[in-house]
């Protein structure tokens, strides 16, 4: 298990040196110095009790990979992830909220701060419902699916999928959701709403859409365009979508853009080595109900993100309710397992 985790913790040593370093270079006061080294740490312990759930829905998408493009989802995929989500995004929603550069994007991370927290923040609306959108397309994807044969909760999950013979059930479950939110916000807020989840809707449906072209082989006399291109580039998405939430809420912990990127990209190296785990473990397949516990914690994520329009939920709230899913998923997964065997 140790192998998964040398280089999560590798980052995580030299993402404490760095924000040390950094900081007394600064200030020279060792009092900021251990606050920052505190701040990265819980930046990082933040984002993995966020993305858990994130890890299993990755390994279920993963183990479908050839060799190649898991590889490549691996190193490619982490640089995307630090360096993508968590500098280049929050630069790119000031950016566009300022109307300005990202240079000069990045000159008001470093020289007003506060100002650029307050503008991260800010854009919480239209970043919760674009993420929502997409995350609430995945689950019910996963739950109207007629291929699905194996179910944790029947009493919902067995109607879902027979309900997956109704064309485009999910789509009209999405608007419908997108038409009582948007009835309830004034204008304003609404237009902002609207826009961002349509967009969030419209994503999923060309990543999936892509990814399905892909995987039915339409492209396979192009190399680059294997199926392993199309699930990689839905990985990318759905990683992004787990942490819109987490990268805006980590402003309200911190207002250094790079102490953010130090203590959230440690987090996604650790998310990564637990994703491999899974994978190369078969855990999925020890505990039968562990990808369903995911997909149900990834539903109340995105559940939370569209409500946090109305009421703001705690980061500590979101990732305990996905713990306490999956820990409920792996008990009812053990206990089917000693049953199992006892018969």
């Amino acid at each position: 298990m140790a192998k998964y985790f040398v280089v999560p913790f590798l980052s995580l040593i030299v993402g404490l040196i760095s924000a040390a370093w950094m900081t007394w270079n600064n200030t020279a006061d060792i009092g900021l110095v251990l606050q920052m080294v505190l701040t990265v740490a819980l930046l990082c312990v933040l984002e993995i009790s966020l993305s858990f759930d994130n890890a299993v829905v990755n390994a279920t998408v993963l183990k479908r990979m050839d060799a190649v493009w898991k590889r490549r989802f691996l190193t490619w995929g982490i640089a995307i992830a630090v360096f993508g989500m968590r500098f280049i995004f929050p630069l790119a929603i000031v950016s566009i909220i300022a109307h300005v550069s990202l240079y000069e994007s990045l000159v008001m991370s470093l020289s007003k701060p506060e100002e650029y927290a307050q503008m991260m923040l800010d854009a919480h609306l239209a970043v919760s419902a674009f993420g929502g959108a997409f995350l609430l397309m995945v689950f019910l994807n996963y739950f109207f699916s007629e291929d699905k044969e194996v179910h944790w909760i029947g009493f919902f999950e067995k109607p879902a999928a027979k309900m997956s013979a109704f064309q485009s059930i999910e789509l009209i479950i999405a608007i419908g959701v997108l038409m009582g939110i948007y009835a309830s916000l004034p204008t304003e807020d609404g237009m902002t709403f609207l826009v961002s989840y349509l967009w969030g809707i419209m994503t999923y449906l060309i990543v999936h859409g892509i990814s399905g072209v892909l995987e039915g082989g339409h492209l396979s006399h192009i190399k680059f365009f294997s199926s392993g291109f199309g699930l990689f580039l839905y990985l990318e998405v759905l990683d992004a979508s787990f942490s819109f939430d987490g990268v805006v809420g980590a402003f309200a912990i911190s207002n250094q853009l790079v102490i953010i990127m130090i203590g959230l990209g440690v987090g996604a190296f650790f998310v990564r080595g637990i994703t491999l785990y899974l994978v190369e473990k078969e855990t999925l397949n020890q505990f039968k109900f562990l990808e369903h516990g995911a997909f149900y914690a990834l539903g109340v994520l995105a559940l939370f993100m569209l409500l946090d329009t109305f009421f703001h939920f705690p980061e500590w709230v979101t990732a305990l309710t996905g713990a306490c899913i999956l820990g409920t998923s792996i008990l009812w997964s053990i206990y089917e397992n000693r049953k199992g065997a006892a018969q």
